[in-house]
């Protein structure tokens, strides 16, 4: 097999090197729209534990008023 020129190899190396800052890009920016997804589920996750904590108080809240409307007609 003869051997490849070096202007041959040197452009095939560099067509490698572009590809793969290409797809180097593309990770990165698929890192990105991940980050921002798992940035947003974070935030549903603190609003849901904010809204299970509500829920608790005001279930709280009606049972108290309820055991003073007991506590009022007897």
């Amino acid at each position: 097999m003869p051997e490849q020129p070096l202007s041959d190899r040197l452009e095939e190396l560099e067509k490698a090197v572009r590809r793969a800052a290409e797809v180097i890009a593309m990770l990165r920016r698929e890192r990105e729209q991940l980050q921002a997804k798992l940035g947003a589920g974070e935030s549903d996750r603190a609003e849901l534990a904010r809204l299970r904590q509500e829920r608790k108080d005001v279930l709280s809240q009606v049972n108290v008023m309820l055991k003073e409307m007991e506590r009022l007609q007897l």
